[in-house]
């Protein structure tokens, strides 16, 4: 019975080319799977971060005692600077001579639209690496498998009778760039869709609470108002 070649010897054996090939590949899976447990574990902790401090902000404690504790505090996670943006705006609309209701709502609302484009942008940070490895892994694999393939028929004109035994290993050799595509793009995707949908459930999490700071200083500043 033939020996049969191990898959690290069909990488070994294979044109310059397409082990520069594999070798992108390997590369950009090993990132993918950093990002994947780093995205997973970060997260992980954002949820448990908002859950804290919806549940706290709902226990009932005053909002200026709330904004004191926070704003003393460096290092602030997504939501807690929504509602600080849009406090510390409102105090300093309200305390200015003559400002009106809407112009105060509006630049609390602002300031709050402002920390939710910062989260965005953080809770997103390194999907677009991961959806390029997704759209982008199994087209480089197929090149790589085309170009071995491509390499494999051109030996056979210097053969005097080809046979299967003679052609395989360059096939096999350049099928394992194929494969290798496919190992780099699977979890990617799973991991992009995964996390895009978590993203997207957070930030309508941020916009509702948004919108019900919004409402709570907007009876606070007609009260205010109202005993000027």
């Amino acid at each position: 019975m033939p020996e049969q070649i191990s898959i690290f010897e069909l990488i070994s054996n294979a044109s310059l080319l397409v082990q520069v090939v594999m070798a992108m590949l390997a590369l950009a899976s090993v990132v993918s799977w950093m990002m994947i447990f780093q995205r997973w574990f970060f997260l992980r902790r954002v949820q448990r971060e908002v859950d804290e401090f919806e549940h706290h902000f709902w226990s009932g404690i005053d909002l200026r005692e709330l904004y004191a504790e926070l704003e003393g505090e460096e290092a602030l996670n997504g939501i807690e600077t929504i509602f600080v943006g849009g406090f510390t705006e409102f105090n300093r609309l309200s305390e200015q001579f003559g400002a009106e209701l809407d112009s105060i709502m509006q630049g609390a609302q602002r300031a709050m639209r402002v920390a939710l484009t910062r989260e965005e942008q953080r809770l997103e940070q390194h999907l677009a690496f991961l959806a390029t490895v997704g759209s982008t892994s199994p087209y480089v694999g197929l090149f790589g498998t085309v170009w071995g393939i491509m390499n494999s028929f051109r030996s056979l004109a210097n053969m005097s009778q080809a046979t299967l035994a003679s052609v395989a290993p360059g096939i096999s050799e350049a099928l394992v760039a194929t494969a290798m595509g496919l190992f780099a793009a699977i979890p990617a995707v799973i991991g992009y869709n995964r996390f895009s949908a978590r993203v997207e459930a957070l930030m309508k999490r941020y916009e509702a609470f948004s919108d019900e700071v919004t409402s709570i200083l907007h009876r606070a500043a007609q009260a205010r108002l109202g005993r000027q």
